[in-house]
């Protein structure tokens, strides 16, 4: 049963009847969740289930794929995101993902991070040096890369690199961070900080992240949504959804009896 639980945090982004079709394969069926701010939102499920595709729907991702079809509202603060007068890239400004894989530009730390603000037109040398140090602090990297700000990005650790790519996104200010499974390639010391960065930055950010490790989830979200065969089975706080889950499927799955 799918459902929107009504609780009093604010609501930062919403679907209702999202539904996504590549060409003739339906990929979700009219999914409502409401994310809210300041918040984790944790969204699992096997392979194939389409939590990455609903991932990609809060920022028309979905629509660089050639044959999708997008039925279905989303809204940031309240406005659909999906009228055509809505300018995309101004949306993926305040709507910042972090992918699997960090995928680092090949130049320096320090231009890694300023990119994203020149592109938006920032050109001052000094306003730049202060959003570079403030988004690599805000990334937990200041203290390792501060001093080596000139040294390639390539040459920093899988770790690290992730981190570089979580300051790029929070250099142009968004609002909302999308993560795509962002601790997937890391190992157990890099992952640990990752998860300490999220608990840091949802003081100020609104997260999405798309994770197969339940345990991951538990650790870090507020609210999860599990998601099967292109339905949001169940949404609920965390630990609810954990401990006492509303759907057999739901508890099928996270006690490993499918998935």
């Amino acid at each position: 049963m799918e459902s929107v639980i009504p609780l009093t945090d604010a609501i930062k982004m919403r679907s209702l009847a999202l539904e996504v079709f590549y060409q003739d394969f339906q990929a979700l069926h009219g999914v409502n969740m409401e994310i809210r701010a300041n918040h984790v939102t944790a969204l699992i499920g096997p392979s194939g289930c389409g939590k990455s595709t609903f991932l990609r729907t809060l920022n028309r991702l979905n629509e660089l794929i050639e044959g999708t079809t997008i039925k279905g509202q989303v809204f940031l603060d309240d406005v659909s995101i999906y009228e055509k007068d809505v300018d995309v890239v101004s949306l993926r400004k305040r709507v910042g993902m972090v992918f699997q894989k960090p995928s680092v530009f090949p130049m320096s730390v320090y231009e890694n991070v300023a990119y994203g603000p020149r592109i938006h037109g920032i050109k001052d040398k000094s306003q730049l040096d202060e959003i570079v140090e403030k988004s690599l602090r805000a990334a937990n990297l200041w203290e390792e890369m501060g001093y080596r700000l000139n040294s390639p990005a390539a040459r920093m650790s899988g770790g690290q690199q992730q981190r570089l790519v979580i300051a790029r996104v929070l250099a142009v200010g968004p609002e909302v961070i999308l993560m795509d499974e962002p601790a997937s390639a890391l190992d157990p010391i890099s992952t640990s900080k990752l998860e300490e960065l999220i608990a840091e930055l949802k003081k100020n950010y609104t997260i999405v992240i798309v994770t197969h490790n339940m345990q991951q989830a538990a650790r870090v979200s507020d609210y999860t949504g599990f998601f099967l065969n292109g339905h949001l089975i169940e949404f609920n706080r965390t630990k609810e959804l954990f401990i006492n889950p509303a759907n057999q499927k739901t508890e099928d799955y996270i006690t490993g009896r499918f998935g």
